[in-house]
């Protein structure tokens, strides 16, 4: 097989089954009659938002990186900055008018809180050209600095500003799929708890039989770990330690949970915590991933990661009611070039 961009692709890797110019990856798989099986899901009407505050967990303990959202008032109609806010017409433009308004533009660290991971977010150094020499590349063989440029000045070419800009992988081709279809809830907390633990593809195969969960190409996968319950707890002043010692997370040394992610053909994977996997976990020595699940399913098999959903309610309506499927919502921004995004996921049951 042989593309514009790339000779060989990674063992096991999606590249080129969508064609040569796919940039949407496994979310391919949430067809027409994937939405219809969400649809029919739907029985009670009721609709969960599976969103924290944008301005959670606070602070800057989970990622140094990443900060809370800032918001400030946008100029007046004299470039004078920061100040149209509370603006009273009456004041400003003529006595007669009684309208007072308000404008605002906000500070956003794309993944701080609720988010998507976009397939441009982790790529690999991998020999895609077949001779010898690896190439920073990304899923499907786009290229660093060539269709992921930055940072560099005017990175996005018309003059906004932009450092860096994601000329393709970013995901405004997620927002414009429109993301929806069936979501299933695997509910790790219930059955392990909330303490900090690396779950095996083992137990969540036991999980999974217990609660009567099944899995199918085109499904979207959330797993409830009860992390995000505990960030909201934390009311935006998180325990810098406990933030990194919470709740469960995926055993990515594990290659049966590699395997899962691989065989089940989900279309895209969701966790309530920070990372889907642990982060800094594991021993290898020589050319590996610091991030095995963000490397396959990003860079190999381009599927989305969402991290920091809030699952609580929809878990506990869904085990009430011994369900694990539901219509799922869950569109990211419609920004391009983007390497994630906040979003207001909605479950609908």
């Amino acid at each position: 097989m042989t593309t514009k961009r790339w000779k060989q692709r990674p063992p096991g890797s999606t590249w080129g089954d969508w064609g040569e110019d796919d940039e949407l990856g496994r979310i391919n798989l949430v067809t027409k009659e994937k939405v219809l099986q969400g649809v029919r899901e739907v029985e009670h009407g009721i609709a969960f938002s599976l969103s924290l505050p944008l301005d959670y967990p606070g602070g800057s303990a989970m990622n140094q990186r990443r900060y809370p959202p800032i918001l400030r008032p946008t100029e007046d109609l004299q470039h004078n900055q920061d100040v149209f806010y509370n603006i009273k017409a009456s004041e400003h433009f003529s006595p007669d008018l009684i309208d007072v308004w308000s404008d605002d533009v906000v500070t956003l660290w794309l993944q701080y809180s609720t988010q998507w991971d976009a397939l441009a977010h982790q790529g690999a150094e991998f020999d895609a050209d077949s001779d010898g020499v690896a190439e920073a590349v990304y899923y499907n063989g786009y290229r660093a600095g060539t269709d992921l440029v930055g940072p560099q000045e005017d990175a996005k070419g018309d003059g906004s500003g932009s450092l860096g800009f994601a000329r393709h992988l970013g995901l405004e081709h997620m927002a414009e799929h429109g993301v929806q279809g069936r979501g299933v809830l695997i509910d790790i907390a219930h059955h392990l708890g909330t303490g900090y633990q690396a779950v095996n593809y083992r137990q969540l195969r036991e999980i999974m039989d217990a609660d009567n969960v099944t899995v199918e190409p085109g499904d979207i996968v959330l797993l409830h770990t009860g992390f995000a319950t505990q960030i909201l707890a934390w009311n935006k002043n998180p325990d810098p330690v406990a933030i990194h010692q919470t709740a469960a997370y995926l055993d990515a040394h594990d290659p049966e949970i590699l395997q899962w992610i691989t065989d089940s053909q989900l279309a895209g994977l969701v966790a309530d915590n920070y990372a889907v996997e642990g982060v800094g976990v594991g021993n290898e020595t020589g050319p590996h991933s610091l991030l095995p699940i963000h490397h396959l399913c990003l860079f190999k098999l381009g599927v989305p990661l969402g991290e920091l959903w809030y699952l609580d309610k929809l878990a506990a309506w869904l085990r009430e009611h011994n369900r694990s499927r539901f219509l799922l919502t869950a569109p990211p921004l419609n920004l391009p070039g983007t390497q994630g995004s906040p979003l207001t996921p909605v479950a609908t049951v």
